[in-house]
């Protein structure tokens, strides 16, 4: 009778344990699911799949991205994990204060723009599901990560691989797209990411982490392959701004090491060696591939920018058509639509800010701008110093392109980027560990918790 009562209490016990197991697993999936999503499944792909993500018509349904529908699920099987679904959203959030500011930008966003009838799922996939990606990242524990490390890694060399293709070959595997019309005689890759552009921020990201954050990269090696392999794929993905930042970051660390190296620091005799040698194979690597011009193309691009310049011009020019009453409350929609078409930028401002004002406004651009810079601080407080440089490569790509300022997950890219490849492990980032999860030794990357 005992015996049978005390088995009956430890199934009861066990029970929760392995319900609360079942959820972890699943909200792990979610997330595995959300990454490799958002890597890969593209606007233009969605379009290709005759879904109105982007094109009107369709149902409220087609409007999100799949991520998007991953991580709110993600999110609600955290918030009742423990049975308390307040609680927990109060205790993520009361970790975070910042996130909960970001929020609320959000939503003075949200609702001047259910206000003035446009469309506001323009903004969910855009702003608001990096807020997802960061909240629920931070309460996996090592690991549950190390898949979702393994999946990044592996869509984003997949993405290189497929772009390197579409650059030597000429075939697209998805169409590139502007509005409703297919760009034929683009040669810049996209790979399954969509844009040229796109990919070049990515990738950009990903070889600053790569060169920055050794603990968190493969063998020394392989490591050296993967920084080749990808930054030589910005000449095929064509994004001038991201590689010349990238150059500029790569040259600026590079000088101040050779600084350091000449005020005495101590460097090991087989490290010079490598240093030296890679230096003479990776000239020598430049000279053949300019010679042999397979990156004419990618050179072409900065001897004629085809009016980059002038959308540009065209932009600020675009501001003067407006009163002040107008620019800081926000124009008319469709008044703001109809004057960009009529000075040649139907496809969109190419400046982040500028875009914002024209759409939004003044005060909710700055209110907005607010909000981002209090996400990327709570971002940063979880990160290593390196995610700074990614954070550079944000502002310069918000600055130079259409990039946040239309519906996009590209802001979402970069935060998975920062919080997956860039972990900082200290009593900030513990603070944001569910309870009972141990604590990490080792960064976790590539395998290793």
């Amino acid at each position: 009778m005992s015996f049978s009562a005390a088995g009956s209490a430890e199934t009861v016990a066990a029970r929760p344990a392995a319900l609360i197991q079942l959820i972890n697993a699943a909200i792990a999936g979610l997330v595995l699911l959300a990454v490799v999503s958002i890597f890969t499944i593209s606007s233009s792909l969605l379009a290709s799949w005759k879904i109105h993500y982007t094109a009107t018509g369709g149902g409220f349904y087609e409007k999100l991205h799949p991520a998007t529908y991953f991580m709110v699920a993600a999110l609600l099987l955290l918030a009742i994990r423990n049975g308390d679904p307040v609680g927990e959203l109060g205790r993520m959030f009361s970790q975070a204060r910042l996130l909960l500011f970001y929020l609320i930008c959000w939503i003075w966003l949200l609702v001047q723009m259910i206000a003035t009838g446009q469309p506001f799922t323009v903004i969910i996939d855009t702003f608001l599901l990096p807020l997802l990606f960061s909240v629920v990242l931070w309460q996996l524990s090592g690991p549950q990560k190390r898949p979702i490390l393994w999946a990044l890694h592996l869509v984003i060399v997949t993405n290189i691989v497929i772009g390197y293709y579409e650059y030597f070959s000429g075939h697209r595997l998805i169409p590139l797209s502007l509005g409703d019309v297919v760009l034929l005689g683009e040669w810049r890759a996209s790979a399954l990411l969509g844009h040229p552009l796109t990919a070049s921020g990515v990738v950009a990201a990903y070889v600053i982490a790569l060169v920055f954050r050794p603990a968190i990269c493969p063998p020394v090696m392989l490591r050296l392959f993967l920084i080749v392999f990808s930054l030589a794929s910005l000449m095929a993905f064509g994004g001038r701004t991201s590689l010349i930042t990238v150059l500029l970051i790569l040259g600026s660390a590079a000088t101040f090491r050779i600084f350091r190296l000449l005020r005495g620091e101590r460097v090991s005799l087989l490290t010079a060696s490598a240093a030296i040698c890679l230096l003479f194979v990776g000239a020598a690597a430049i000279f053949l591939a300019l010679d042999s011009g397979i990156f004419n193309k990618m050179l072409l691009r900065f001897s004629s920018d085809k009016g980059s310049a002038m959308s540009r011009y065209a932009a600020l020019n675009l501001l003067s058509h407006f009163d002040w009453h107008e620019l800081f409350w926000g124009p008319d929609p469709v008044r703001a639509a109809s004057l960009q078409n009529s000075v040649g930028l139907k496809h969109g401002v190419e400046d982040f800010w500028i875009s914002c004002i024209v759409q939004y406004g003044i005060l909710s651009t700055i209110v907005l701008t607010i909000g981002l810079a209090g996400l990327f601080t709570e971002i940063l407080k979880r990160a290593a110093g390196a995610a700074w440089l990614i954070l550079l490569l944000v502002i310069i790509v918000a600055a130079s392109s259409v990039s946040f300022s239309s519906k996009n997950i590209q802001l979402a890219q970069f935060a998975v980027l920062i919080t997956l490849l860039l972990p900082r492990e200290g009593p900030t980032s513990r603070a944001l560990r569910p309870r009972g999860q141990p604590r990490l030794v080792r960064a976790y990357a590539w395998g290793d918790a």
